[in-house]
């Protein structure tokens, strides 16, 4: 009958600039795609170089490698008999664009420049490439020679077009095409286009799944249609992980779906697809395509997706999409961006300065958790996760049998005490360690620091002293560093060495542990322990840290984490008291950390400077705060921030998990001197917590006048005409709408 079609789409682990990796990577989903029957292959966004290659874009060579690697491709047998699409820059009129090269059979069918380029968030495209703004036009490329005699074509289609098959019509979207107001999906499906590809590079924030379905049930529950997702996976080579989740869909319902976070390099996700379905939706649903729009340029191709005698193929049903927890997002996205950091960096493992407190604790628990992934892999018969990890621990005939012992291979916990850590601390941080099976190593650190402060001393005669025993905030504070700086040389001493001593070969990756809330702050010391290799903590607030760490109690029957989560957080930088922490974060920071979660949401998410941030919080903390007490919050906020936002020049890199990142390499970019008094902004906020306090004083005497006329004329009459009178005051009309603030 010819209606049923078998389409293949994949997640691929591709690496930036690592051509000969990736080449390998789509021949073998190639090859997939092809054992399973699909006659068309689509892979992610600038497969053949890996999408992170940022200003390599500028480079001839990375245009010419990526010919290499389409010559080697057009050549292979794997690519015969199957409609093959993979992305790679192109320069066209000495312009480089973004595109979709789209092959048959050593023929190259179509060359599809980005139209709709992604440029907020983490993404810079309009920096490396232009837009092609000609829709539904193409124009002639020439091929370079190299090309040209593989497939005997001088030129071939350039532009936005689409392929008309001998059964059917396929058209292309990449990736931000599909979230922006003008997608050109709505113009292909009005035009008869059957089957929607989309190419991305998609990287992880929490729930982000949920808006990628989302949008491709909302594509083609609206008009009809199939619509293929594929999408990069893993970490390319920088602070973003890419979290896969490739999927079919078909008239509004998922079909067929990939995993979001897995260690596999390959995924290739195939499903058999009836196309009268999507003619009998449209058929029902759609108008004719009206006649002043300008029709999609068709390249006529003489290959079929389907076969004639088809009647046999199972169609694939409607599926429900299972979306992870926030909490389990946090345990499998930085866990696999760890696994591919340190396979592809050389390194044999990590070591983590391990305090007792929450955020190295989750630091700790996102390694037992790749730990897990690595064995479970291992168990379901992954070979090259087997290959990676006896590589990783330099032992050709290991084979990992449970997590708590891989993790004592890989990763190495440090308690480094002073005179100012509690017994609580050191206990917490040695029970978790014993549960999670890492190498953990006691030591202590006031040697190195009285060395320190003993120089100093032999220089300047003085000495300095704690706040408590009678100093001064610079020498407390000159104190406090003094030590975190030490744990930073003393880690990456031990990360260094600590396997030569132990006669073992390779080096420790250092892992960091400071979380979003400390970073947008500047809560913690410049060059102290918190300055690492990477930190898979760095853009998740403290909040979600508490809950992830419930969910790894659970999950991992890990009990000692309950009375890390029970303990307040402290630095433990200053001098105990009575044998107890005297010194805790949110103390020191002058607010909560929930307080803290909600400011950096407003900052970020909302684009709030003082002011605005001002208005909407008296009204979210209406119940327990007066203006005047948000307006001393919000300053006090404002001017941490601006104090210390120069610490963020030189964070660890750390993993992007959510849009309120303070991440100042690529996501959240700000100056990083500030005059520190902001002058306008906190006399608008001063000016208006005086106009709330004049009007809230109004209102309380118009609400008791009229509950004493209330009282003296029960019928409300006198009460009525009160307000009558006031209703052209504006006065009046403010105190009523502030009734619920006061």
């Amino acid at each position: 009958m010819g209606r049923k079609v078998i389409l293949a789409t994949c997640a691929l682990n591709q690496w930036a600039l690592d051509f000969d990796g990736n080449l390998r990577r789509i021949l073998k989903s190639v090859e997939v795609a092809r054992s399973r029957g699909a006659r068309y292959r689509l892979g992610p966004e600038l497969d053949v170089c890996g999408y992170g290659c940022a200003d390599h874009f500028y480079e001839s060579d990375t245009l010419l490698h990526c010919f290499q690697v389409l010559k080697e491709l057009l050549e292979s047998p794997v690519t015969q008999d199957i409609i093959c699409d993979v992305g790679m820059p192109v320069m066209h009129h000495n312009v480089r664009y973004n595109c979709r090269v789209i092959f048959l059979n050593k023929k190259i069918l179509l060359i599809r420049p980005k139209m709709l380029l992604a440029n907020h968030g983490n993404n810079r495209e309009l920096r490396w490439f232009s837009p092609w703004n000609k829709p539904r036009y193409v124009e002639e490329y020439f091929l370079p020679r190299m090309i040209q005699d593989v497939t005997r074509q001088e030129t071939v289609p350039f532009g936005d077009g689409v392929l008309s098959t001998n059964d059917t019509c396929i058209g292309s979207e990449i990736c931000a095409e599909l979230w922006n107001p003008r997608s050109p999906h709505v113009d292909m499906g009005l035009d008869g286009v059957e089957i929607i590809t989309n190419s991305s590079a998609s990287y992880h924030e929490l729930s982000k799944a949920s808006r990628r379905v989302s949008l491709i049930r909302s594509a083609t529950s609206k008009s009809g249609g199939i619509y293929m997702f594929a999408n990069q996976r893993g970490c390319d080579g920088d602070r973003l992980y890419y979290d896969g989740c490739a999927m079919i869909a078909v008239n509004g319902d998922i079909v067929a779906q990939g995993a979001q976070f897995s260690l596999e390099d390959v995924e290739v996700l195939t499903a058999s697809l009836d196309l009268e379905d999507v003619r009998s939706y449209r058929g029902e649903k759609c108008h004719p395509y009206l006649p002043e729009y300008r029709p999609c340029h068709r390249v006529k191709v003489d290959f079929s997706l389907s076969e004639s005698q088809d009647v046999y193929f199972p169609s694939h049903e409607p599926i429900e999409w299972r979306f992870h927890l926030a909490e389990e997002e946090i345990s499998l996205g930085p866990a696999c961006w760890l696994w591919d950091y340190l396979r592809r960096s050389g390194q044999a493992g990590f070591l983590l300065p391990l305090s007792g407190g929450v955020d190295s604790s989750s630091t700790a628990c996102i390694v037992y958790s790749m730990c897990h992934q690595i064995c479970q892999a291992v168990k379901n018969g992954s070979a090259q996760v087997l290959e990676d990890v006896r590589h990783v621990v330099g032992n050709a005939a290991y084979t990992p049998k449970e997590p708590r012992e891989l993790c004592g291979r890989l990763f190495t916990t440090c308690y480094m005490a002073s005179e100012n850590s509690s017994q609580d601390t050191c206990n917490r941080a040695k029970d978790l360690a014993a549960q999670i099976g890492s190498t953990h190593i006691n030591l202590n650190i006031d040697m190195a620091v009285k060395a320190i402060l003993g120089i100093f001393s032999l220089v300047t005669g003085k000495l300095p002293q704690f706040r408590a025993n009678g100093g001064s905030t610079r020498e407390n504070i000159a104190l406090q560093n003094v030590q975190a700086r030490v744990r930073m040389i003393l880690a990456y001493l031990f990360a260094q060495l600590s396997l030569w001593a132990q006669g073992r070969p390779g080096g420790l990756l250092v892992l960091g542990s400071a979380n979003v809330d400390e970073s947008l702050t500047g809560y913690f010391t410049k060059y102290d322990c918190s300055s690492a290799d990477i930190n898979p903590i760095g853009g998740i607030s403290k909040t979600d840290l508490k809950r992830f760490l419930q969910y790894c109690a659970d999950k991992f029957k890990l009990s000692a984490l309950h009375s890390i989560l029970a303990a307040p957080p402290s630095a433990e930088l200053e001098p105990l008291r009575h044998g107890h922490v005297s010194q805790t974060d949110e103390s020191d920071m002058g607010m909560t950390y929930t307080e803290l979660s909600l400011i950096g949401r407003l900052r970020k998410i909302s684009k709030c400077g003082p002011y605005s941030m001002f208005c909407k919080l008296i009204h979210m903390w209406r119940e327990t705060c007066s203006p005047s007490q948000v307006a001393v919050k919000v300053k006090h906020f404002f001017r941490m921030y601006s104090a210390n936002r120069h610490k963020m020049t030189t964070v660890t890199p750390a993993y992007h998990a959510e849009n309120y990142s303070p991440d100042d390499n690529r996501f959240d970019l700000r100056p990083f001197l500030y005059n520190t008094l902001w002058n306008r902004q906190f006399r608008c906020i001063d000016e208006q917590v005086t106009t709330l306090s004049t009007l809230r004083q109004e209102a309380l005497f118009l609400a008791v006048r009229a509950q004493i006329l209330r009282y003296l004329l029960p019928d409300g009459r006198r009460v009525k005409s009160l307000c009558e009178g006031h209703a052209g005051s504006s006065t009046m009309l403010v105190a009523l709408r502030m009734q619920r603030a006061v």
